[in-house]
């Protein structure tokens, strides 16, 4: 989870900074580093959220294709259905 709050986190900033960028200065170093740090967040967060749902949580699953914010609405659905995570070994349950 942790890396998906992180992953979350960068995704959004850096299409926030991207989007920032193109409307102002359109400086062109930030758009050569900014995209592809935005582009893999994007794919991580994808990632660990197939990683760390159950099969049954498409609904979950499909928020993360959601460019830019689709992190932060993967953390807030799985805020309120913790029940959608996948259980793990070392993981202490919530409650």
């Amino acid at each position: 989870m942790r890396a998906l709050r992180i992953a979350a986190a960068v995704e959004a900033a850096s299409i926030l900074i991207l989007f920032t960028n193109l409307f102002t200065a359109h400086v062109k170093v930030i758009t050569s580093l900014g995209g592809p740090v935005h582009g893999s967040a994007y794919l991580v967060v994808i990632a660990m959220t197939f990683a760390s749902t159950v099969a049954g949580s498409t609904g979950v699953r499909w928020r993360a294709f959601v460019p830019g914010i689709g992190g932060m609405l993967v953390l807030h659905q799985l805020n309120r259905h913790p029940e959608t995570l996948k259980a793990t070994a070392g993981s202490v349950p919530q409650g």
